[in-house]
């Protein structure tokens, strides 16, 4: 079985399985149950039955920042270079409001890292290598899913974002496009970090500075850089403090990379 027909199974077996989910609903309400483990099926049906068409997303005050106080759009595209955790922090305000999310080709992607950012793993539905039909699974779950991220095995152009994005508009959904994706809402790239915590052959990595750089064609994105914790010593995604930044930059180790 092919990623995308097991992306369609799982949509199809969740709308017909809505009904039957309605009334063991009602029947909770008389007698307790016991949960049974959350597979993909019903984290999709779950997903389909808390969907919106809503336009503004709950956003991280740090990701609104670098939107110039913007919210996140549903029915957008967002492009990220650079940062898987800039990714996550992106996710975060819509997940931790109650949004389903969805990371398809990235068999990498870090889910404790995540849920330290903020993305709750409980509906958060992995496709690691959707394969050939990327395009086709990443279209199967913008039916189900507010947010969905993506790693393109290629160039991706512009007819198939022109569809794409037709079907988010359609569902009020947000695809965050790692890497370029032709006509984003806006595109965030990192530029410039730098790491804390490691020693001379010993400690541990415990906080970065970020320099984002933030283009777009949104009516509320600016062009300009932004420095940001990604993330700061206490875990927390934000905008860099100057007196807080100098301190932690005192440190005798620090390593920093550009580009």
């Amino acid at each position: 079985m092919t990623a995308l027909d097991q992306a369609r199974t799982l949509l199809a077996r969740a709308k017909e399985q809505k009904a039957a989910r309605l009334q063991e609903a009602s029947e909770e309400l008389v007698a307790p149950t016991v949960l049974a483990p959350r597979t993909s099926e019903t984290r999709v049906q779950q997903a389909l039955d808390t969907a919106t068409v809503d336009r503004g997303l709950p956003t991280l005050p740090a990701i609104s920042g670098l939107l110039s106080g913007a919210v996140l759009r549903g029915g957008s595209v967002y492009s990220v270079r650079g940062s898987t955790s800039l990714v996550m922090a992106m996710m975060a305000g819509p997940s931790a409001e109650g949004a389903w999310c969805g990371v398809v080709g990235m068999p990498s992607f870090g889910v404790e890292a995540a849920r330290g950012l903020g993305v709750d793993l409980d509906r958060l539905v992995l496709v690691p290598d959707p394969e050939r039909d990327w395009l086709s699974v990443v279209a199967a779950l913008v039916d189900a899913l507010t947010v969905v991220v993506v790693r393109p095995p290629g160039e991706v152009t512009p007819g198939e974002a022109s569809r794409l994005s037709a079907r988010l508009r359609t569902r009020g959904a947000m695809l965050i496009a790692v890497g370029s994706w032709p006509g984003s809402e806006a595109r965030l790239e990192v530029q410039s970090t730098t790491w804390l915590g490691l020693g001379e052959g010993e400690g541990y990595l415990t906080a970065r500075q970020a320099t984002v750089a933030v283009t777009g064609r949104g009516a509320g994105v600016r062009s300009q850089q932004h420095h940001l914790w990604l993330p700061a010593p206490d875990g927390t995604v934000r905008p860099t403090d100057p007196a807080e930044a100098t301190r932690a930059f005192e440190a005798p180790y620090r390593w920093e990379a550009v580009g």
